[in-house]
Order: structure tokens, then sequence, then C-alpha cells
């Protein structure tokens, strides 16, 4: 707290009274400023007045706080150039980025017509495949079979007649109606001539061999006087083993 200054004895009057009120406003200043924080209690210290008038006090407490309030001010106008700079900057890398991004697709676009023919070809030559693999699902080598079927048959028997009837790609094969007969999808009827009386069992096991084997059946034997020569026509069911898969798509092709 302020100490107040007793006047000495022997001034003169008006000297007392103004140095009265210099204190009285001090003190009023003193308790002005230690408004709701406690004074601290100072044993020995040198006496002193605060001869500023609260005016000054006041004026300076409006100057920090208008320092403050700008200080503010600034703060928030650096934060917002500094947002709008990292738009700025972001929206422009997008922009670059869209651009680069654009160039490459036009680059692979102009390459695809580049090259626009070949893949044509490949797509057209994809689908011949496709077109021959349909189409030769039912193919069969009958010139094959032929051979095996004359290879198993006995020595100096000939082939003289051939009557085939297969299944095509758009049509399913007409099947037995017999509950022992097997599925098949090809059937081989043959004439063989034999010098000699034929075995036909020892015939009918004979191509049992063959590749799609089902079943076979001799239907007739005939002799021929003029020529002493014996007769056979036979029918061989084949199932879709048979077919030679010529034109069957690899896996990864």
């Amino acid at each position: 707290m302020s100490k107040i200054l007793e006047p000495k004895a022997g001034r003169p009057a008006r000297g007392r009274s103004q140095e009265a009120r210099i204190a009285a406003d001090s003190a009023q200043r003193t308790k002005r400023q230690g408004r709701g924080h406690a004074q601290a209690l100072v044993v020995g210290g040198r006496p002193h007045v605060d001869l500023l008038p609260t005016e000054v006090l006041v004026d300076r407490r409006q100057r920090a706080v208008v320092r403050r309030a700008w200080l503010g001010v600034v703060v928030v106008a650096v934060a917002a150039v500094t947002g709008i700079v990292l738009a700025s900057a972001s929206a422009m890398q997008a922009e670059d980025t869209l651009a680069a991004e654009r160039q490459e697709t036009d680059s692979l676009l102009a390459q695809q017509q580049q090259y626009r023919d070949v893949r044509t070809t490949e797509a057209q030559r994809d689908l011949l495949r496709a077109a021959q693999s349909v189409g030769g699902s039912t193919e069969i080598d009958w010139q094959s079979t032929l051979r095996r079927v004359q290879a198993s048959l006995p020595a100096g028997v000939t082939i003289t007649g051939v009557q085939i009837d297969s299944a095509t790609p758009f049509e399913a094969y007409t099947q037995a109606t017999g509950p022992l007969q097997g599925q098949r999808v090809a059937t081989l009827t043959i004439d063989a001539a034999s010098p000699t009386l034929p075995s036909v069992p020892a015939w009918l096991e004979s191509v049992r061999g063959l590749p799609g084997f089902v079943d076979a059946n001799a239907n007739s034997v005939t002799l021929d006087a003029s020529t002493n020569t014996y007769t056979v026509d036979m029918t061989i069911h084949l199932d879709d083993d048979v077919y030679d898969g010529k034109y069957d798509l690899e896996d990864g092709s």
C-alpha cells in the first residue's frame, strides 16, 4: 500500500491542501488498481506515490486492448491468406495431374488406333477358331477308323462297302429305343468280303478295340455262288470318344 506522507509543520496552508488532494487521488487509484487482486504487504519498503492521473492509466489499458485486437486481426488475416494460397496450390496441382492423366489417355487412345487393324484381326481370328471348334466338334477321322476296322478283320477279308451316319453340330444324333443299347453319336455299316465262311462272333469280338466302340452286330451273311465269296453286312455303333478333337480350343488360347 502507498504510504501517505504527513505534511511537515510550518508549511503554508495552500501547500498542505494540495498535498492532501494528491495523496487522496493516489490512494483512490491504488484502490482501483488493486481491486480484485490481493495486495502484498511490504515491510520496510521505500515510500512512494503514484502521481499519474487516472485517465493516463485508462488510456494505457485501452491501447493494450486495441493492440491485442489488431494482433488478432492480423493473425486471422494471415491464416486466411495462408489458406487461400494452399487451396490455390492444391487446385493447381490437381489441374496439372488431370492434364497429365488426359495426356496419357490421349496417348493410349492414339496407340489403340494405331493397332486397331491388329486388334480387328485378332478378334476375327478368335471368332474363326470358335467357329471351327463348334463346326468341328463332331468331326470323326473316318479314314483312320476304317483302317482300324480293316486291321481288326481276319486276313484275306476286305471291306467292299461303307455307309456312315453321324451327328452334326446343329442336330443331336438319334438314339436307339432299346433299353440295352448304349448312347451313340455315329453308326458305321460295312460290307466285308471273305473267301471262306466267316466266324461272325470272332469278327464282332475283334472290333471291340475301336475308339468309341459301343456295340456291333452282323446283319447278314450271304454267299455269291458265282465267285464263291461270302459277304458279311456288319453295323458298328460309336460314342463321342471317336471324335478326333482337331479343333478343340486349348486352355488359355
